[in-house]
């Protein structure tokens, strides 16, 4: 999953909550985790192919979804069309709002963009552009941009607010996309099968030896 299969980052996340604990709800999980594996096991994640944007990222975060009502933050990078950095965590606070939540998933999102711009600046060539991270809430978007909704949001940890600075500075932008299109959702909860299916291929995932996707 770390190296080279984030379409289960979302599993095992939710697994590895239950190491020391397991049952055999967990146990039958984790099994059908390993099916899917070997059924799966010619996906390859490619990095191929013309993209507008050499580096764009995607946010999400599914509020409260959890037992104890702890939400899960998501987020991935795209090189080209390739998955190259991807997450899915719970979070360690209680959000009280999911826009909230998704602020909180794009902080973390904001921290990772900007030590890819750092890595990609020694390896390769200065992004002449603030990356881009798309996520599907507009609330998020308009405090990512602005602080004008300070008096429903100074409750908030102040480590989360950073996001200002690196707009301001021009280190990232925050894109709307659709919730169907958001890729990073594969990366929060369970998903209908088309739907996961779909985001799979989004991820840059094909089987060895065809073109395309």
């Amino acid at each position: 999953m770390v190296v080279s299969r984030p379409d289960i980052a979302f599993a095992i996340g939710v697994l590895s909550q239950f190491i020391q604990n397991p049952g055999p709800a967990h146990w039958q999980a984790l099994k059908q985790v390993i099916v899917y594996l070997g059924a799966t096991k010619g996906l390859w994640l490619t990095f191929g192919r013309q993209s507008k944007t050499l580096v764009q990222g995607f946010c999400d975060a599914d509020w409260a979804g959890q037992k104890r009502r702890h939400s899960i933050s998501g987020y991935l990078y795209h090189f080209g069309h390739g998955a190259i950095s991807w997450s899915s965590k719970k979070q360690l606070i209680i959000a009280l709002s999911s826009t909230e939540a998704e602020y909180i998933a794009q902080t973390h999102a904001t921290k990772e963009a900007i030590w890819l711009q750092a890595f990609l600046d020694e390896i390769c060539r200065p992004l002449n552009r603030p990356m881009m991270i798309n996520c599907n809430n507009q609330g998020v978007i308009a405090l990512a941009k602005d602080n004008k909704f300070h008096s429903q949001t100074k409750h908030i940890d102040l480590r989360y607010h950073f996001i200002w600075e690196a707009v301001d500075d021009k280190k990232i932008n925050v894109s709307y996309i659709p919730t169907d299109e958001n890729v990073s959702d594969i990366l929060t909860k369970a998903l209908p099968r088309v739907k996961f299916q779909h985001f799979v291929e989004m991820l840059g995932m094909r089987v060895e030896g065809k073109k395309g996707i």
